[in-house]
């Protein structure tokens, strides 16, 4: 037995603290990985099904080949140098993922037609995330090789292996998302975790007396990359952000562009929330929206609720159009609500309740019109779109009071999400109708406790509301286009509300036709006019 070795096995607790600190990583990079995602893929159950498969391949493969290397040859030197390994690819990867994630999405986008969010996910984290923890993996099977000296003690040691692997996880699961992400983001946080790995293989090595070179190449490359993640950006392309940052939900982007202000979640598309710099209307389907306080008939005094509230685009708008409507907002995200009153002028009389949406409704009172927008691209929560949830919308309305869905996934084939959306609702509603927007993306969506809305929408018209001229040439768009929703059987429940794969097809459905043109691009190999 070599000196090394036995120094090693006379040192129970460093192998024991290198089996916590591994597990701690382990959930630490799963959860990064979500983070990195989020931005292009969404952060939907499908995108998380995909991280976890992937973690759980590459913790498989890890743990079998620990174990075969520790038989073929149990030298503490070669686990410590695969975690030197690890730490350094950990900690490159939020620098380079950003352009592998985009490289992979085109690609993906190019030969993909269906299944393009599992496909393009999944082979993001394959590249990324499992060779390095295919090295973690190896962690487990060559610390009971090395801490195990006899047959008499050998269940205990390995129990108290895995106690110590499970306890790091739990703890790599909290302090990712409730410290170290939203206070220093999720570069920084791949950088902590990658630093406490090579924490682990420096002092192994450093006493072995090994290998100092390549502790010494890790340790600058950690450093280097140190220096890049204050000005870490996913949207790495962009040059008119003004914000930028991670909330424990969301990545936030605000973008100040020359006619408006707009809060996104995603990095390659989608507007959240918006200010108009000039005061008038957005042009989305905030404005369709407005219909609903002249369908209550309480138009001058109506109070007005907004679930997932954002930066208080409608909320701003009820109160610019209606001097008289009381609004207030709840939002889960704190961050966001606190991007309303910075960048978006929110007024400061529109109360914001930071909460979910749905929870909040438990203890609230009645409202003329309850806008639920809490839509954001294919990150439906199914709680807030289920026949039970409309039914608790319902109870919160006064009488004649009107529910505003907006529903953000427009698709041209039958029984698309939108589809399960509008038969939910009718099937709580006794009048509801729509009208797709001219972005040609969303749908609004109107429902009422009685049968009356479309007449009092009729009513306000006829009598010069609203006073404001474009807005009243746009309500009476609004009120030319709806169209009755007849309602079916395709309803989504809380027991079963599958709308992430609802999503997914759709996204699928715009991929095939936006993407088209860069599909041309690169099978025609003219890579110069797709970088222009």
């Amino acid at each position: 037995m070599t000196t090394e070795k036995k120094t090693i096995l006379n040192n129970r607790y460093f192998l024991y603290a290198t089996e916590f600190f591994s597990g701690m990583s382990v959930m630490a990079v799963e959860l990064g990985a979500s983070r990195l995602l989020a931005p292009y893929f969404s952060s939907s159950q499908i995108v998380w099904t995909v991280i976890i498969g992937a973690i759980m391949i590459a913790m498989a493969l890890g743990n079998v080949w620990g174990g075969r290397a520790a038989d073929k040859n149990p030298d503490p030197g070669k686990l410590y140098f695969r975690l030197l390994i690890a730490a350094v690819w950990i900690g490159l990867i939020p620098f380079v993922g950003k352009y592998i994630i985009a490289g992979i999405s085109l690609l993906i986008a190019s030969f993909v037609s269906h299944n393009f969010l599992v496909w393009a996910s999944l082979a993001s984290c394959l590249v990324l995330f499992v060779f390095p923890l295919m090295l973690l993996g190896t962690v487990t099977p060559s610390l009971v090789k090395y801490t195990v000296q006899d047959l008499e003690n050998n269940g205990a040691v390995v129990g108290r292996l895995g106690a110590l692997n499970t306890i790091g996880s739990i703890i790599g699961t909290f302090l990712p998302t409730f410290v170290t992400i939203p206070a220093f983001g999720t570069a920084a946080t791949f950088l902590i975790f990658a630093a406490v790995l090579l924490l682990l293989s420096v002092l192994y090595f450093v006493t072995a007396k090994r290998r100092v070179i390549a502790c010494g190449a890790a340790a600058a490359v950690l450093i280097v990359s140190s220096f890049f993640s204050a000005d870490y950006s996913f949207a790495f392309w962009a040059n008119n952000l003004v914000y930028e940052d991670e909330s424990i939900y969301n990545y936030l982007q605000v973008q100040d562009n020359p006619d408006s202000v707009v809060l996104s979640t995603n990095v390659l598309a989608g507007v959240q929330s918006m200010m108009r710099k000039d005061g008038q209307l957005t042009g989305m389907y905030y404005d369709y929206a407005l219909a609903a306080p002249l369908m209550s008939g309480k138009a001058d005094e109506a109070e007005v609720l907004v679930l997932g509230m954002g930066t208080g685009t409608y909320a701003t708008m009820c109160t610019r159009y209606f001097p008289g409507i009381k609004a207030e907002g709840v939002e889960i995200d704190e961050k966001i609500a606190a991007l309303a009153r910075e960048y978006f002028e929110l007024p400061e009389e529109v109360k914001v309740t930071v909460a979910d949406g749905r929870a909040f409704l438990q203890g609230a009172g009645k409202y003329d019109v309850i806008l639920v927008d809490a839509y954001q691209d294919i990150t439906i929560p199914f709680q807030m779109s289920s026949r039970e949830f409309f039914t608790e919308v319902k109870e919160h309305l006064t009488e004649n009071g009107v529910m505003v869905v907006n529903m953000n996934m427009r698709s041209g084939k039958e029984g698309a999400i939108n589809d399960y959306l509008a038969d939910t609702v009718a099937s709580v509603f006794p009048d509801v109708v729509q009208i797709p927007t001219a972005n040609g993306f969303n749908i609004e969506l109107f429902a009422c406790t009685d049968s009356k809305m479309l007449e009092r929408l009729d009513e306000a018209l006829r009598n010069g509301q609203p006073e404001d001229g474009q807005l009243n040439r746009m309500m009476q768009q609004v009120a030319s286009g709806l169209e009755p929703v007849r309602g079916g059987s395709l309803i989504l429940t809380d027991d079963k509300a599958p709308v992430e794969v609802l999503g997914m097809q759709v996204i699928d459905e715009i991929i095939g036709e936006e993407l088209e043109y860069y599909r041309e691009i690169i099978r025609s190999g003219n890579w110069k006019e797709l970088l222009q």
